[in-house]
């Protein structure tokens, strides 16, 4: 099977595990759940065909990577849904942050030495099963925490579950957007079309 084969198989696998998901619910949370399927088929899309040095490859004046943004969306989605669950202290407060936890945080964006872009891919399928596991089984989707303290949140402000996932889709769109630019500079290789 060729390595674009298998990217689609996994894609396929995740969509239909959000599917499975989403099967087991209906009206909102099942249409949450097919967005949020689509988009990170796109995002994992971009890394069909690549070796591990091309994943870490930096393509444009970012920091940015293939490797590193499934990473990123990764850890992003374990976070968030980690506040679902715990509230604002699964987060942390950004205004306590040190330099060392700063640059912990940057390595998400690195596929480091060691790492291998099968093995950041099969973590994100894991976390994304876990996500969708979630959301169908929350009792109510109006459950919410106050944000935590960080400079680019509104004090005071809480979010629902159902924000919170709404958050997670439309960084996994974005970062689906940066990845299939990163992929076009890299090879010409482009997500559709």
């Amino acid at each position: 099977m060729s390595e674009t084969m298998k990217a689609e198989a996994a894609g396929s696998t995740a969509s239909g595990a959000a599917e499975a998901a989403a099967g087991a619910v209906t009206g909102e949370r099942a249409d949450l759940l097919a967005v949020l399927a689509q988009h990170r088929h796109f995002l994992r899309v971009t890394t069909r065909d690549l070796t591990d040095e091309q994943a870490r490859q930096r393509t444009t004046v970012s920091e940015l990577c293939l490797g590193g943004l499934i990473k990123h969306v990764s850890a992003g989605e374990r976070g968030w849904t980690d506040f679902i669950v715990a509230g604002p202290s699964a987060l942390g407060d950004a205004t306590a942050m040190t330099e060392a936890d700063w640059e912990r945080r940057a390595d998400e964006f690195r596929l480091l030495p060691g790492e291998t872009l099968a093995g950041v891919l099969e973590a994100y399928e894991q976390q994304a099963r876990a996500t969708d596991e979630l959301i169908a089984a929350l009792p109510d989707l109006d459950v919410s925490h106050p944000l935590p303290q960080a400079p680019w949140f509104e004090p005071g402000a809480r979010w629902s579950a159902r924000r919170v996932l709404l958050h997670i889709i439309a960084e996994t769109a974005q970062h689906a957007g940066h990845a299939d630019i990163i992929r076009e500079s890299l090879d010409g290789a482009k997500t559709m079309g």
